[in-house]
Order: structure tokens, then C-alpha cells, then sequence
């Protein structure tokens, strides 16, 4: 939500000043809400406040990305490694006779 979208403040919503009916709501009891609303604006907005300078320190003080760690092992110990498991899994499926054929 954009601040810019928000109509009232604390000051608008206390000098707000309502018509009275005939059977219009307690004075006193629409002062009473009002200033409790006025309370929260003014904590929310101070949160606000809060919140988005915590954003910016965080984007300031944002580490520098490291890089991924590599393998040390080079690609054809690996390979082999992954050939050596693929072997050893043939032989357990299908049997030991089915991997020495391929040899």
C-alpha cells in the first residue's frame, strides 16, 4: 500500500466535526473512539517510519554475494564416481549376469 493512498491523519480525524440529528450517536462517545483511532494512525505511521528505515539500512548493508563454493574433485573423478554407482545398481537390479555381458 502506498502512503499516498492514505486520506487521513491523526489532525484530519480530530478536527473532523459530524452533524447531529435527533437521535444522533453521544458526542462524548464519538470523541472517545476517535481518539483511540488517532492513536493507532499515529502508531502505525510511526511503524511505517520505523519499518521502511530498517529497509533501507538492510539495503545499504547488504553483503556482497560470495561465490558458490566448486567442487574441489575434478569432473572425471565424478563421472566415475556416478559411473561406478550406476554400475553397482545394474548388478543389483538385474543381476550379476547381465553386467558382465555388457563388459
Amino acid at each position: 500500500m502506498s502512503i499516498d493512498r492514505i486520506q487521513l491523519n491523526g489532525k484530519k480525524i480530530l478536527e473532523k466535526d459530524f452533524k447531529t440529528g435527533i437521535r444522533g450517536y453521544s458526542q462524548e462517545e464519538v470523541d472517545e473512539f476517535l481518539d483511540i483511532i488517532i492513536q493507532d494512525y499515529d502508531n502505525f505511521k510511526q511503524e511505517i517510519d520505523r519499518l521502511n528505515e530498517e529497509i533501507e539500512k538492510l539495503k545499504n548493508n547488504r553483503p556482497t554475494e560470495t561465490p558458490r563454493a566448486r567442487s574441489t574433485q575434478p569432473n572425471s573423478q565424478v563421472n566415475y564416481d556416478v559411473l561406478k554407482r550406476l554400475s553397482n545398481l545394474e548388478k543389483a537390479v538385474f543381476g550379476k549376469r547381465y553386467a558382465d555381458s555388457e563388459e
